[in-house]
This record gives C-alpha cells, structure tokens and sequence, in this order.
C-alpha cells in the first residue's frame, strides 16, 4: 500500500495496518506459561493430600474430634482444589485454535478462582459444627487425635515445602499453597486442642480452634477470590494501568502527541496484553516512535503482546512517506 492510499484508507475506513505488531518479539501461537515442574508439584501434592484425608477423615470418626473432622473436610476441598489445577494445567498446555487463539491458559484461573470458593465453603461447615460441639459437647479420645494431627502436620510440612520450591508465583501455586496453610493451621489446632483437653479436660477448646483457624483460611481465600475474580474480569495489573501506561508513553517516547483507548488486561497469572491507540506528533517518525513505544511496554509493563493502532488525525503526509516502506513484519492489513 502507498503511503497515500494508506491516507486515504485511514480516513475512509480505518485501515487496520496501523495495528502494528513486531513480530520478531511475539510468539503468536500464544504458548501458556506451564512447566513441568508446576505439574508434578501439583500432582505430587494431590496424592499426599488425598491419602492423609482419608487417614485424617477415619482417624476423626473414631476419636470424636471436629478439629480432625475440620481439617479433613478441609483436606479433602484441597484434594478437589489440586485436582482441578492439575487439569488446567494439562488443559493449558493445550496450544491455540481458531476458535481460542489465546489458547486454554485461563482455565488456570478459574481454578484457582474454584479453589476460593471451596475455602468459603469449608469454613461455612466448620463455623456450623463448631457452634453445635459448643452447645452439645462430645467425648474426644485424645491420644489418637493427637497422633493423627501430629502425622498430618508432618505431611502439610513438606507439600508446603515441596510447592514452595521453585516457581510459586504462579496463581494455581498459590491458591494450592493457601490451601496446604490452612490444613497446617488445622493440623496445629487439633494438636493444641489435644494437649489442652489432655490436661484439663476441656472439651470446648475443640470446636472454639476450629473457628480460629476457619477465620485465618478464611482471610486467604479472600485474597485468593479478589485476585483470580480481577483477572477474569479483564482487570489491568497494579503496576500497568491504563493511566500509567498513557502517561509514561507521552512523557518518554520521542514523536507521541497523545495516547487514548488503552486497554491492558491478563490472560492469566503473568501473561499481560494490551492495545492502545498512538498518535504521533506531526513529522515524527512514524515507524520509530510505533517500535519505541513497543519496546516500552513490553520492558516497563511487562506486557508480551503490545497492539498498536495509530490515530491518523495529525499524522502529516510528509511522516507517512518517511514512514514508508514499513517493513512486512510490521504491519497487518487485516
């Protein structure tokens, strides 16, 4: 296209080729961020954890304790919870189609965003059964609570050890490492409650650590639910919002009038996206300040795919020529 049918075409019917993208720096088949080392993390703890819910599930039956019940209801959601991360993660490996041509990564965060509503779920039981072991105590064996406790405490030492090795950024590590915590905490309340009721005989500290450590899962899920709910919602990452990106663009890039339409949103835990709309100061270098705020983004905010459209108010015949021939790999005439 000549750089004055590109004018032409700018002004008639907003020629998409001003949607610049370098394609030397972008892999379009949009690749998930998943490795290997994620997957086993995760299925190695989905067995562990599994297993000693089971041990966990009995072993509160026949001793009478909610704090065991508790932490095994709350075992068995993380069972569910890793389960689920582990089929997103196989599930985002998935490459890119016509139909998802960013590919299956998100499922990443809608397991994670599973994985909070089971914590509100669990916590919801354990509030209502604690409120009924209060008003209506039972007899607890204590000696083996202590002992199944203790076991689990061992068991979530080392899944939160083994997830924390490595890569544990990622939103489905974190939601699997929050789950583990508060198991951790279940574990220690059983264990403080056994030692208590041991010595004093006082079977409502069963029930009342139940709640304490409910309220402490509680708190993490919160934080869990607010950061996979921001993602799905398109939510821009704290340090690359549309106002910061405007302002940084016109103030350090050479050649930029104005920036308006910004748009910035996540694929998923650290894949960043975003479009914009440049437009250039009259006789500025077209083809330059279009890479130069590309390599901006991509270096300041982190953002993998920069799409830039250009405003072609102002942007005066004597840029377009300079501009021209914009190399291949530089323009899409969709």
């Amino acid at each position: 296209m000549t750089p004055s049918s590109r004018h032409h075409a700018g002004h008639e019917g907003h020629d998409h080729s001003g949607h610049n993208h370098d394609h030397g720096d972008h892999d379009h088949s949009h690749a998930p961020a998943v490795t290997a080392d994620n997957e086993r993390k995760i299925l190695v703890s989905f067995v562990l954890i599994f297993l000693f819910m089971i041990v966990e599930a009995v072993g509160g039956v026949m001793s009478g304790s909610l704090a065991l019940l508790a932490d095994a209801g709350h075992m068995l959601t993380d069972a569910i919870a890793l389960g689920l991360a582990y089929i997103a993660f196989r599930l985002g490996r998935r490459a890119a189609d016509s139909r998802r041509s960013f590919g299956y990564a998100r499922f990443e965060v809608i397991a994670g965003f599973v994985n909070a509503l089971t914590l509100f779920g669990i916590v919801g039981w354990i509030v209502y059964e604690a409120v009924e072991r209060f008003l209506e105590p039972r007899p607890i064996l204590v000696g083996s609570m202590f002992v199944v406790a203790s076991v689990g405490m061992v068991v979530n030492l080392f899944v939160l050890w083994y997830l924390t090795r490595g890569d544990s950024e990622h939103v489905n590590i974190k939601g699997a490492v929050l789950h583990v915590m508060g198991d951790l905490l279940g574990s220690v309340g059983a264990i403080v409650a056994a030692i208590v009721i041991w010595y004093t005989g006082w079977t409502p500290i069963d029930p009342i650590l139940s709640v304490f450590v409910s309220l402490l899962i509680l708190r993490s899920a919160w934080g869990l639910l607010k950061k996979t709910l921001h993602i799905l919602l398109e939510g821009a990452p704290a340090n690359a919002e549309a106002d910061k990106i405007a302002a940084h663009l016109k103030g350090t890039v050479e050649g930029v009038q104005n920036i308006h339409h910004v748009h910035v949103w996540s694929i998923t835990s650290g894949r960043v996206l975003a479009t914009l709309q440049l437009q250039p100061k009259a006789d500025a270098d077209l083809a330059a300040v279009v890479r130069r705020a590309e390599r901006e983004l991509k270096e300041r905010f982190g953002i993998e795919h920069p799409t830039i459209g250009i405003d072609w108010d102002g942007v005066s015949r004597c840029s377009l020529e300079r501009a021209a021939p914009v190399p291949a790999h530089h323009g899409h005439a969709h």
